[in-house]
């Protein structure tokens, strides 16, 4: 039996800022159920999470002052991808601005949506490698603490508290799977 999505009848925005539109969708479903759903749409061009991976595998992370949780989390760099910009050309601006780096490697790893039951945006993982020194003025309200980190320790790295963000954390395995797959015969709990 093949599924039908459901038809939305009516579609209202409840509230709009600078980042996001949350709209109300009044849904008929193929079994004549009707349901009213709530959907947050983000109002800019998707974004970036950048997994910096030096020639010694070490993995750099930023860590950063987060409104959700109100703390400092560690995470991988991330940022929005402006208009007219591609998601590498976006991971390179965004890796210079938060970690003074830039990459003349960029491998696009995978695209993910962060909760789409009810949130629209998607994300695009990239590997950054052949790091070199670039820096460009960012956004951030202040410096942000670069964190090293060795491959070879991803259990101590999953065992952080402050290494919870679901979006870093599967950035993670989405970058041992690159790494096992591209280096045939490398385990990346042991890359030296």
């Amino acid at each position: 039996m093949k599924i039908q999505k459901p038809r939305c009848n009516r579609r209202t925005v409840v509230a709009k800022s600078r980042l996001f539109t949350i709209e109300e969708l009044d849904l008929l479903f193929s079994n004549g159920a009707k349901r009213v759903y709530e959907r947050i749409q983000n109002n800019n061009y998707g974004a970036v999470l950048i997994i910096p991976v030096t020639i010694d595998n070490t993995l750099l992370l930023v860590k950063e002052y987060a409104a959700g949780t109100d703390a400092y989390e560690l995470g991988f760099p991330k940022g929005l991808i402006d208009k007219d910009e591609e998601s590498l050309m976006a991971a390179n601006r965004e890796l210079q601005e938060e970690v003074g780096l830039a990459a003349k490697t960029l491998h696009f790893l995978r695209s993910l949506t962060l909760a789409p039951g009810y949130f629209g945006a998607r994300l695009d993982v990239i590997l950054a490698q052949d790091l070199y020194p670039s820096q460009l003025e960012g956004d951030e309200p202040e410096p942000l603490e670069i964190v090293e980190w060795p491959m070879h320790d991803i259990d101590g790295l999953l065992n952080r508290s402050d290494f919870t963000e679901a979006r870093s954390v599967a950035a993670l395995f989405l970058c041992r799977e690159w790494f096992i797959k591209n280096k045939i015969g490398t385990n990346p709990y042991t890359l030296s």
